[in-house]
């Protein structure tokens, strides 16, 4: 196990080697890196191939292994309110900062920059909450794999969880059986980060040899502003809560996710980390029906970064183009987009389509100025992926407090160095048989599912 561990590590450094080299190739050989962008389209393609069946999997054994169908709705009923709160909050920030940098001043809509924000807003659509709502139900029992929706897989494992909690001691060889599945599936995620290097190689080539360092001097205000109001929510805003809810600090929780963000910041797609996002939680002592629950629906719900880049962009754009919105306009075209952003983390590039798409609807004289913004986001999508990870990994171990299926020792164990995640199957022995009977048999989840 040792060597392994060893291996994974000289992995990730290969991944910062082959991050330098993508930059180095981008400023040297612009024409060329352009044309590997498929390198990184392939990687983070591979990653998201995994995404439906682990969710799958962690969301049945979490509810199918609970007797309680309450709890799983408690669980999820906290989560959402957590989430709607921590929205709300970094809107607010994205619009007090966007305020004093005024970002978007003295700056001219060419008609270069007018068609691309046209394209974007196209790209984006605007789609209705009656047709967010009906696009959760899948076209059948099994599409739901086959189209990668992750709402539509959550939606289907709850329903094949509960059904496994109602059959009883009749369902536990079901349960045994994607206990299985589950390692199957986390092996073979193993196996696809030994081409991370390759992936994070291609995709920062491909960015910094498509937009140079010339298209980003007239927007560092702006970038600069979206980077440090990020920093400050996650650690300010996010890490008081943590600390004060479980005395655990926010550096030493994504310090034990460092490998994750680093997969992040070369992918620039959350989505990248999100099946080891699952196993870390686990790792770290949150329990499986929490974890299974709170994980992929925050990927969808939790959107900090996202909901900071939208009202800050929003006001770069009105800005740019001499036509400020008022306070009242701001709320309102804002909390409409937040409502639109939903089911749009973890897509690169989905934060610039949803503001256009919000944009189109809401205040179409405002869209052509996305353009203005074109050029940046790529870098400014990593911002957002990074914030919405972390406010996913720190909303997980809050709910799993709140709701007692928090082993806080373990925790400490963990990120202490004492109880190493292993690298070569995502799971530990103890997590690795849990699935296997109705109750799961790991620290985290023993004293607070089911009685034995």
């Amino acid at each position: 196990m040792a060597a392994r561990r060893d291996r994974t590590h000289y992995l990730y450094i290969a991944v910062i080697a082959a991050v330098l080299l993508g930059i180095i190739t981008g400023f040297a050989a612009p024409g060329t890196a352009v044309e590997l962008k498929p390198l990184g389209t392939g990687f983070v393609n591979l990653i998201k191939m995994m995404i439906s069946p682990v969710i799958f999997c962690t969301i049945v054994l979490g509810v199918g292994s609970v007797r309680k169908a309450a709890k799983v709705g408690a669980v999820g009923g906290l989560a959402l309110g957590y989430f709607l709160v921590m929205s709300t909050v970094a809107l607010a920030i994205g619009l007090l900062v966007g305020n004093l940098l005024e970002p978007g001043g003295g700056l001219h809509l060419t008609e270069a920059t007018a068609k691309a924000g046209a394209a974007q807003a196209k790209a984006g659509g605007a789609e209705s909450t009656t047709d967010f709502l009906l696009g959760i139900i899948p076209k059948t029992l099994v599409s739901a794999f086959t189209e990668g929706a992750v709402l539509q897989t959550l939606l289907v494992a709850l329903l094949c969880g509960f059904a496994l909690q109602a059959m009883g001691t009749a369902g536990e060889p079901v349960l045994r059986g994607i206990g299985h599945v589950q390692k199957l599936v986390f092996r073979v995620l193993a196996m696809i980060m030994w081409v991370a290097p390759v992936g994070a190689f291609g995709a920062i080539a491909a960015v910094v040899g498509a937009t140079g360092v010339d298209a980003l001097k007239s927007l560092a205000v702006i970038m600069i502003g979206f980077y440090t109001t990020c920093l400050l929510f996650v650690f300010v805003v996010l890490g008081t809560l943590l600390r004060i809810c479980t005395g655990i600090s926010v550096f030493a929780l994504l310090r034990y996710l460092g490998r994750e963000f680093l997969l992040i910041l070369s992918t620039s797609s959350s989505e990248s980390a999100l099946p080891r996002l699952i196993a870390k939680m686990e790792h770290l002592g949150v329990s499986k029906p929490v974890t299974g629950i709170t994980v992929p629906t925050g990927y969808s719900f939790n959107l900090d970064g996202t909901a900071i880049y939208l009202t800050m962009a929003s006001l770069f754009v009105a800005e740019a183009m001499d036509k400020p919105l008022s306070l009242g306009e701001q709320a309102s075209l804002l909390v409409f987009m937040i409502i639109a952003s939903k089911g749009a983390a973890g897509v690169t590039g989905a934060g610039l389509a949803t503001l256009a798409g919000g944009l189109q609807s809401h205040r179409p004289e405002l869209v052509d100025g996305v353009g203005l913004i074109v050029g940046i986001d790529r870098f400014m999508s990593e911002a957002r992926a990074l914030t919405n990870f972390a406010g996913n990994a720190v909303a997980t171990v809050l709910v799993g407090t709140w709701t007692k299926e928090f082993d806080k020792g373990r925790a400490t164990e963990v990120l202490a160095g004492r109880l190493p995640f292993d690298e070569s199957t995502l799971l530990d022995d103890g997590h690795g048989d849990a699935p296997a009977p109705p109750v799961p048999a790991q620290p985290a989840d023993g004293k607070d599912t089911v009685p034995a």
